[in-house]
């Protein structure tokens, strides 16, 4: 059997993508696998905010690459991915999830930092908790790979950078981590740290193959982040961030929206049966729904 499976052209896009082949030929050795780069949206356009862009910029070409039968798999970043998948795909599997959190790259720890100090993300989500956490520090506004961040630091344009922990893990670069960011002040976005394969829903053959690749307990974790996600009406730009844990069969889920300069910010959690993870999903996001939070989901939309 030969399957084509496509990924985006960035190294860590690419050391994502190397992982699930290794994997998949691990358990079936006869099984011959190519790997095809495809530049998304993204890729080409390094200048534009992320939340000035679609949230598809970075999958949208991969999903037409499968529904064109281009390809045969699609290697994610989960954060990356709509909570909308185009009629004809589904998700099949997700990979064992790396720590979820956020880390700062700097000189110093971010309560460290002297005032005035610059720290380069492209998310808003980011910037906004790290204004509530530290209002006297300036958030800088960066697109780019994790190595093109990281020589912003090293060059002295900014004077930190705050990136995702499973990223530098997976580059093989956390000796650069000065500081492990506190979930209590920096939630993850939904589906940090996880790696997802998505295919055509038509293809029983390849969900055959993927399937031992699911991590039960990264699925049900994700899946209630992403019902969430999908409930507030987070398919915008608005900032927002969860995340899941699994504890034999219960599932916790943190949650975060705030309006889009910041001032406003909810917080609120829920439990329930790690069996059913997209009911815990909902029940947050209405709980939340009910604090108020479509205020900021509509002043998103009205931009």
């Amino acid at each position: 059997m030969k399957i084509v499976v496509g990924s985006r052209g960035s190294k860590l896009a690419l050391i994502q993508t190397e992982s699930v082949v290794a994997k998949l030929r691990e358990i079936n050795p006869n099984l011959e696998v190519s790997v095809s780069k495809i530049a998304t949206a993204g890729d080409r356009d390094r200048r534009t905010q992320l939340d000035r862009m679609s949230v598809a910029v970075f999958v949208k070409k991969l999903e037409e690459a499968l529904l064109d039968k281009r390809i045969d798999l699609a290697v994610h970043s989960l954060k990356d991915v709509p909570t909308d998948i185009p009629k004809g795909l589904h998700l099949l599997a997700v990979t064992e999830r790396l720590d979820p959190r956020d880390a700062l790259v700097a000189k110093s720890k971010l309560s460290e930092l002297p005032a005035g100090s610059k720290i380069g993300t492209g998310s808003l989500r980011r910037a906004i908790q790290l204004a509530r956490y530290r209002l006297d520090l300036i958030a800088c506004s960066i697109r780019g790979n994790v190595d093109t961040r990281l020589r912003k630091v090293s060059s002295g344009e900014v004077d930190g950078v705050i990136v995702a922990v499973a990223g530098m893990s997976r580059l093989g670069w956390e000796d650069k981590i000065i500081e492990y960011l506190p979930l209590e002040h920096f939630l993850p976005a939904a589906g940090q740290g996880a790696v997802v394969i998505e295919a055509r829903l038509a293809d029983k053959d390849i969900a055959e193959l993927v399937s031992p690749l699911n991590q039960p307990s990264a699925w049900q974790s994700v899946m209630a982040e992403r019902a969430f996600l999908l409930t507030l009406g987070g398919g915008c730009r608005a900032p927002i961030a969860a995340l899941a844990t699994v504890s034999n069969a219960t599932l916790k889920l943190e949650g975060m929206i705030a309006s889009m300069d910041g001032k406003k910010m909810l917080h609120a959690s829920e439990e329930g049966s790690a069996t059913s993870p997209e009911k815990v999903g909902m029940q947050l996001a209405h709980r939340m729904l009910a604090m108020g939070a479509s205020e900021f989901i509509d002043e998103v939309r009205g931009r």
